[in-house]
């Protein structure tokens, strides 16, 4: 199967700064071990530093496992991170709805926020196909 680019690892090492809090973790599909990383602090910062050589392996394992489409995965991602808590990207995906109650509620008091974190890539397949 030939990959489609859905993510590019410059992303995947933006986010890696970010690394101990799990968020590149999550951008590859990887939710449960994002968020492992996430309350261990990258476990305790040593599979933060592993994660530095791992990125183009997880950035291939991730083309290969999303479709791709009109929607980008990587400006859905970078509006996740960044104005999540605002709903910019469920507005991006064309979710008006959800994205102006996240606008209104602080991405449903974080608790929306945190579940697109651990869903956004099958969201993106499935509006993509």
């Amino acid at each position: 199967m030939q990959p489609q680019n859905t993510h590019t690892p410059v992303i995947g090492y933006l986010l890696w700064l970010f690394g101990f809090t799990g968020a590149h973790r999550f951008y590859y599909g990887k939710p449960i071990s994002g968020t492992i990383y996430f309350f261990t602090l990258g476990l305790f910062f040593i599979g933060w530093l592993i994660d530095l050589l791992l990125i183009p392996s997880m950035d291939r394992d991730a083309d290969l496992r999303f479709t791709s489409g009109p929607i980008d995965y990587n400006l859905t991602w970078i509006l996740l991170t960044f104005l999540g808590l605002f709903g910019v990207h469920r507005m991006y995906m064309g979710k008006w709805l959800t994205g102006i109650l996240y606008l209104l509620t602080g991405g449903l008091l974080g608790i929306g926020y945190i579940y697109d974190y651990w869903t956004l890539n099958d969201q993106l397949s499935q509006l993509n196909t």
